[in-house]
């Protein structure tokens, strides 16, 4: 029994954002919703980078397990933002959160970073599959604070986990369950549940028949609270092939932004098995002309790559696909897949007209192709080695040098007996001198975007070292909250953060 995902999407901006930073893709095999950081420049194209550089794996024919296969791709569009900052140094901060399901067989892979959610609903139990990587939650996950209190702690819009140029390997929650037909998800960004109760999601999960209409009354829902943040719902129900009609390779418009999503691409009819292939060889062809002629690759492309296959795109990564105006994610997500389209074209040439090879021409042959193979191989590694080695000075973090607070750039690891890292600067703070918990991170090291970044740390850890440097106060203090360093890669605090401190600790 070859099993199917039937669908349904809509995002919306909300009542208070001025643009939407989420973005979703739902399909056959795969779903997928992205939440931009709304507090940084680029939340837009961070998570439609991200969307649209996963869809490709909608398909049924994946060549590995489903779980690696989608930590493998979601770890290289974390790869795709860092190269996004490094040629628009205005896209820095930027992160997205991503929550992703993968269907293989009877089995679902699931990823998932940040504070975006996966709810399921199987044989009348309704739960939350993924859990919120953000300061609250792990609190609550100490015992230290009571999940009644999460919503109105201060610092619950922080984020302790996200993709983006803060990690070059960010930790990502993987599992796999077991699906049957009739079972129902539902992915959404945070903006749901900054509104609506679980209990409410669940009501409407359970008594909506159909899955569009339950994505319009959770959204709807959402807007009549007041809806603070931009709100993205994907709601995906298991089904048997044999029984879900046959959809049609090129979905029915959608709206970015604030109108509902027509109803999902599957209960349309499809096209012939031949006029699809031909449609795909036609694609192929037109790409490789564009590579060919040296002409830059549009959003065109993207377009031509996704009419392919039944789907829902939905928030910025619409945006992004039908108008081209996040052309920096466009132009890179469209030159993997040409490249893909070009390549899967010239297997297919490859396999149709073999070539005979005789046997005083297969030697020679074989001696040319190992020459040239060992001499690419030789140029790749040589240039992931340079290419490598440059992006470590392009980074800085905070440790220690002689017990003493100290900015390095480069990066903490070693390469054998080559050190990726040097001193930059040493101030006198004495890392005796820091809190327990700071002391713990700074040994640890503390990376930094940039010199600057790097300076503010420090200036930060200035302040939290006033026991030594300023005279004691008459009253103690409170010792510094954890947020003082919300600003760190580690984690993304909320435009409203903790009030600066001065070197003798006091506000300022």
């Amino acid at each position: 029994m070859a099993l199917v995902l039937r669908y349904a999407a809509r995002s919306d901006v909300g009542m208070v954002r001025f643009k939407n930073d989420d973005s979703a893709y739902v399909g056959r095999y795969l779903a997928v919703v992205a939440d931009g950081m709304g507090g940084h420049a680029g939340g837009n194209v961070a998570s439609a980078s991200t969307v649209l550089d996963l869809v490709h794996l909608d398909r049924p024919d994946l060549e590995d397990q489903a779980e690696t296969v989608l930590a493998d791709e979601i770890q290289a569009a974390n790869s795709l933002l860092s190269e996004l900052v490094t040629t628009a140094p205005e896209l820095s901060g930027m992160g997205t959160t991503v929550t992703a399901m993968l269907l293989q067989g009877d089995r679902v892979a699931l990823a998932h970073i940040g504070d975006s959610r996966a709810y399921r609903l199987k044989g009348g139990v309704f739960e939350q599959i993924s859990i919120d990587h953000t300061f609250v939650q792990r609190l609550i996950d100490e015992g230290r604070l009571r999940p009644e209190e999460a919503e109105t702690h201060p610092h619950k819009n922080v984020l302790m986990r996200v993709l983006g140029d803060v990690d070059a390997s960010p930790e990502l929650d993987l599992a796999t369950f077991e699906v049957e037909p009739g079972e129902k998800w539902l992915l959404c960004s945070d903006g749901l549940n900054a509104v609506l109760r679980d209990s409410d999601i669940e009501a409407v999960l359970r008594d909506s028949t159909d899955l569009s209409t339950a994505v319009d009354t959770l959204v709807e829902l959402t807007l009549a609270g007041g809806s603070p943040d931009n709100v993205t719902v994907a709601i995906i129900e298991v089904a048997d092939e044999a029984d879900a009609p046959a959809p049609a390779r090129e979905p029915a418009p959608v709206t970015a932004g604030t109108a509902a999503v027509p109803a999902p691409a599957a209960d349309r009819p499809s096209p012939s098995t031949d006029s699809a292939q031909a449609g795909a060889d036609e694609t192929s062809s037109q790409d490789e002309e564009e590579h060919e002629a040296g002409s830059p690759v549009r959003a065109e492309v993207i377009r031509r790559d996704l009419a392919s296959r039944p789907h829902l795109l939905v928030g910025a990564a619409s945006l992004a696909t039908e108008t081209g105006q996040i052309p920096i994610v466009t132009k890179r997500s469209a030159e993997r897949r040409a490249a893909r389209l070009l390549m899967h074209k010239a297997d297919d040439d490859g396999a149709a007209t073999p070539e005979v090879l005789t046997p005083e021409t297969r030697p020679k042959r074989r001696r040319w192709i190992l020459v040239t193979v060992l001499a690419v191989i030789a140029a790749l590694l040589a240039s992931v080695l340079w290419v490598g080695y440059a992006w470590t000075q392009t980074r800085y973090y905070v440790g220690t040098a002689d017990n003493r607070v100290a900015i390095y750039n480069g990066v903490s690891q070693t390469l054998g007996p080559i050190k990726l890292s040097q001193v930059t600067e040493t101030t006198n703070i004495p890392v005796d001198s820091l809190p327990e918990y700071w002391r713990s991170r700074v040994n640890d090291t503390v990376p930094a975007r940039d010199l600057v970044h790097a300076e503010r740390i420090v200036d930060q850890l200035r302040g939290t070292a006033k026991a030594i440097l300023c005279p004691q106060p008459a009253q103690p203090s409170p010792s510094p909250s954890p947020s003082v360093l919300a600003d760190s890669p580690g984690a993304t605090e909320s435009p409203d953060g903790p009030p600066a401190v001065d070197s003798c600790g006091g506000q300022q």
